[in-house]
């Protein structure tokens, strides 16, 4: 009965999660003829006319594009400053450790839209408004406290043993790093990383803000629905917007899974 009840339970859960996905799909490839027909709750023909006219017509693919880029950078900048921070604290001992750690929490109590339009006008002066890049270093500002607080948190997971061993025998130290430590750490990178992107391809404030051609995909989907009113976009529009949202971070996770390891330790292949 105990194992029934987790099986109903997991399908449960699995149902809550997938169910807006599948309706999201359903009806963002559903015929226009029978979307407002209330006779198809569940639509039976289905069309390419929403999608091509969202993707092409709106250009919402090179709202795709921007998205993309901006993500993969902000998980790069993201990795590349936040995993030496996190060995650091995690390995090395030095004044104001702690204090240093509690202000890069501190440094997202801040709301965004307090800091929106002072960092708009520094990006003005620098040139760097409607760039990716700008957009890139803004997210990575977001996105860089979890990324130092996860790696740190796998950094002290990994015995410090292993590295001593490997300087044993003739590895120095930032070669135990590489051959030792990183390989061990894995998986929370992999978490880092899917925080990262998931959190700079969903960020929709700052990217409206620092941009006005160079539009990011939540961008783009809010200017879109703006222009007039909400209720004048076409209900289809708005399910294509809302799949096109979602696939690209799916298949990201996707790709990043086999690097997380489940509380059993069995990596995922």
């Amino acid at each position: 009965m105990r194992s029934l009840l987790t099986y109903v339970l997991a399908l449960l859960l699995a149902t809550w999660i997938l169910l807006p996905l599948v309706v999201i799909g359903l009806y963002a490839f559903a015929d226009p003829r029978q979307y407002y027909d209330i006779r198809y709750v569940v639509p039976t023909r289905f069309s390419l006319q929403a999608f091509d006219e969202v993707f092409f017509g709106l250009g919402a693919w090179r709202a795709v594009l921007n998205s993309l880029i901006v993500a993969l950078l902000t998980v790069f900048l993201s990795l590349l400053l936040g995993v030496p921070a996190g060995y650091a604290f995690a390995r090395f001992v030095f004044p104001g450790k702690d204090v240093l750690r509690s202000f890069i929490i501190l440094t997202r109590i801040f709301p965004t839209i307090v800091i929106a339009i002072p960092l708009a006008e520094v990006y003005l002066r620098l040139g760097l408004a409607d760039t990716l890049i700008g957009v890139a270093l803004c997210h990575t500002v977001m996105a860089l406290p979890f990324t130092i607080l996860i790696t740190y948190s796998t950094f002290v997971g990994v015995p410090r043993e292993l590295e001593e061993a490997a300087m044993v025998f003739g590895c120095t130290r930032l070669g135990a790093l590489l051959h030792i430590t990183l390989p061990l750490a894995l998986p929370g990178i992999a978490v880092a990383a899917i925080f990262s992107f998931i959190i700079s391809w969903n960020e929709v404030f700052m990217a409206s803000i620092l941009t006005l051609v160079n539009r990011t995909l939540p961008a783009q989907i809010i200017t879109m629905i703006a222009g007039g009113t909400a209720g004048a976009v076409p209900d289809p529009y708005k399910f294509v917007a809302g799949l096109i949202m979602a696939v690209p971070a799916m298949i990201f996770i996707l790709i990043v899974r086999r690097y997380l390891v489940t509380a059993w330790g069995i990596t995922l292949r």
